[in-house]
C-alpha cells in the first residue's frame, strides 16, 4: 500500500506558475514510476507527466511539453509538477499516481497505475 497526498493546486492567472507536491508514504517508494494526470468535469483522466524510479528518465504529454517539468526527490519522498506558462486549458483536478514496475512501463496510461491520490484542484482564469 501507497498513500499519495497531493498539495499546491489554486486560481491563477493564464500565463502564471504554479509548482504541486505529491507526498508519499508506505511501502517502498523510491522504484515506482510517478506520473502525474489531470481530469476535468465530464472528461477522462489525461496524462500530464511521468518520471521512472530513478529519476532519469521523464516523459511528458505533447500538449505541457516546454511548460511543465516533473521532477521526484526519493530521500524525501517527494514528486513534483512544475507548471508554467499556464492556459484556462489546464484547469482540471490533478492527481498524483504511483505505478509498480512491470513490463513497459505505461507512463501514459492511467489504468497502469496502481496508487493515488485525492486530487489538487488548479483553476487557471483567463
Amino acid at each position: 500500500q501507497v498513500q499519495l497526498v497531493e498539495s499546491g493546486g489554486g486560481l491563477v492567472q493564464a500565463g502564471d506558475s504554479l509548482r504541486l507536491s505529491c507526498a508519499a508514504s508506505g511501502r517502498t517508494f523510491s522504484r515506482y514510476v510517478m506520473g502525474w494526470f489531470r481530469q476535468a468535469p465530464g472528461k477522462e483522466r489525461e496524462f500530464v507527466a511521468a518520471v521512472s524510479w530513478s529519476g532519469t528518465s521523464t516523459y511528458y504529454a505533447d500538449s505541457v511539453k516546454g511548460r511543465f517539468t516533473i521532477a521526484r526527490d526519493n530521500a524525501n519522498l517527494m514528486v513534483y509538477l512544475q507548471m508554467n506558462s499556464l492556459y484556462p486549458e489546464d484547469t482540471a483536478v490533478y492527481y498524483c499516481g504511483a505505478q509498480l514496475p512491470k513490463l513497459g512501463p505505461y507512463w501514459d496510461h492511467a489504468d497502469a497505475y496502481d496508487y493515488w491520490g485525492q486530487g489538487t484542484q488548479v483553476t487557471v482564469s483567463s
